[in-house]
């Protein structure tokens, strides 16, 4: 079972992102604080879960939670700022509307900058370590995903409902065919090796 805490003893929220490397969409990401010593032998790294089981745990761990929230950084901002500063944006955003202050933040991954003045810990590979993380994880996922199906029905061309806007073959040939939408990232490499931007046609 993942661990409970990384710093003992204090208020500790968890933070993850989802949707780093997608051609459309938001950034996602998710801050939460689990009670102390809450124990959960089914939660894990989002990736590792399965679709259903990802949202039935989203469920619990909005429902065991001291606190938890979901922050959002959109295409457009993505495009000014970088995703790293988007994603690291998106866990401000969620950090910020925190019912419950943490006195500590742990994140995944090894890039983060400071949150007020908070002392933080970044985790290579924290959502399958700490069970704070992996809640982040699954609910930065899970919103993320609803948002993105959301989008599938408005431009269903994109295969968005599958990919969540991931580049797959099918996401980049039909960008080859009916351009860009609002909604895709223009400061990516949308075609993978040939840079090109599209506009969209109807």
């Amino acid at each position: 079972m993942l661990k409970s805490y990384y710093n003992e003893g204090v208020v500790e929220a968890g933070c993850d992102e989802a949707g780093r490397g997608c051609l459309a969409g938001a950034v996602y990401a998710a801050a939460v604080i689990l009670p102390p010593d809450y124990k959960n032998e089914l939660l894990n790294d989002s990736k590792q879960l399965t679709e259903r089981r990802r949202y039935q745990l989203r469920e619990q761990i909005e429902r065991d939670a001291v606190a938890w929230a979901v922050g959002v950084v959109d295409p457009d901002e993505i495009d000014k700022i970088n995703i790293l500063n988007a994603s690291i944006l998106a866990m401000h955003r969620a950090l910020d509307q925190l019912t419950v202050r943490p006195q500590a933040v742990i994140v995944d991954g090894n890039r983060f900058r400071p949150y007020r003045d908070l002392p933080y810990t970044t985790i290579v590979k924290g959502d399958g370590k700490y069970l704070s993380i992996a809640a982040a994880s699954i609910l930065a996922k899970t919103y993320r995903d609803d948002y993105m199906l959301r989008l599938a029905e408005e431009y269903p061309m994109y295969d968005w409902k599958k990919n969540k806007g991931y580049p797959t073959l099918k996401h980049r040939e039909a960008i080859r065919q009916h351009g860009t939408t609002p909604y895709h990232r223009m400061s990516y490499r949308l075609l993978g090796s040939e840079e090109l931007s599209l506009d969209f046609k109807d």
